[in-house]
């Protein structure tokens, strides 16, 4: 009893508020900020969130805003505690690989072993579960390229769009000249003779082991694995919770977003807000 006295005085002290708040951010759950359009319109442009931070595994504690990390990385993985990572379609909270002290927000379309192909504004994954895992799980949605099985479009959530207005083949391009495009051009007869000017009609990429690629919903509008290439398991923080709060670019609250679980605000048309995209950008 005196002991949990003692830890009720210390936890309405300002000391132990404070020790209680950075326990709670660095083991279970931090507060973001969406700054980008990437995942329109499942997560807009003002949600605050909370991201729970123990969905796969517990990662190193990091000083909030500074992002220095106040443990060393015992194992090597990013992680205190080593958990089950991804799973694909998940969304995902995860440090930027290019910065790790910038966390970005996107969905997880394939995990470490995976055959992921883009071509025409459109996704196909080869699983490495192999062929029949997909004709079990996939029936409707399965589509031959070189002669092999692959999942076309395999993610239904009612955020996920491309933008008409969006030449992805030129901004490809752009980002190609610069060396910031990760896949590489390929050739598959069965989508077609065309050849863009790099030397292809899709793109690919095979994911590494313990890896994850990552898109953006608003497929057109993202930054993403497409460019910078796959996202360690060490780099990967946890996935959103609910918003807790919301603004739109002229500072009026969403009322209705406050409070909502993500898998709500990804499968409930009521929610899916369709913002105004700036034409090709990428963030």
């Amino acid at each position: 009893m005196n002991f949990l006295k003692k830890l009720y005085h210390f936890s309405n002290s300002w000391t132990g508020t404070i020790v209680i708040v950075l326990l709670i951010i660095f083991f279970f759950m931090q507060p973001f900020v969406i700054p980008s359009g990437s995942m329109k319109n499942t997560l807009l442009v003002g949600d605050f969130l909370f991201a729970k931070k123990f969905s796969y595994g517990i990662p190193t504690p990091h000083i909030p805003w500074l992002e220095l990390p106040i443990l060393p990385d015992f194992n090597k993985d990013g992680h205190l505690f080593k958990g089950e990572g991804p799973k694909r379609g998940d969304i995902v909270v995860f440090r930027y690989p290019k910065d790790e002290k910038i966390h970005f927000v996107k969905r997880c379309v394939g995990t470490g072993g995976d055959k992921i192909v883009y071509a025409n504004k459109t996704l196909y994954v080869r699983m490495h579960e192999g062929d029949d895992f997909m004709k079990e799980h996939y029936k409707e949605d399965l589509a031959i390229l070189g002669g092999k099985i692959y999942v076309k479009e395999p993610y239904k959530e009612k955020g996920i769009h491309y933008d008409d207005r969006v030449d992805i083949e030129a901004s490809i391009s752009k980002y190609m000249q610069m060396g910031a495009f990760a896949m590489n051009p390929t050739y598959f007869e069965e989508l077609g003779n065309e050849i863009s000017l790099n030397g292809g009609n899709a793109y690919e990429f095979e994911v590494p082991q313990d890896e994850y690629f990552m898109m953006g919903d608003n497929r057109d509008h993202s930054s993403d694995s497409r460019f910078w290439g796959s996202v360690e398991y060490r780099l990967i923080v946890g996935t959103p919770w609910f918003v807790y709060f919301s603004v739109d670019k002229d500072y009026n609250v969403r009322w209705q977003r406050i409070g909502r679980l993500v898998n709500t605000l990804e499968n409930d048309e009521e929610y899916l807000t369709e913002e105004e995209d700036e034409e090709d950008s990428l963030t």
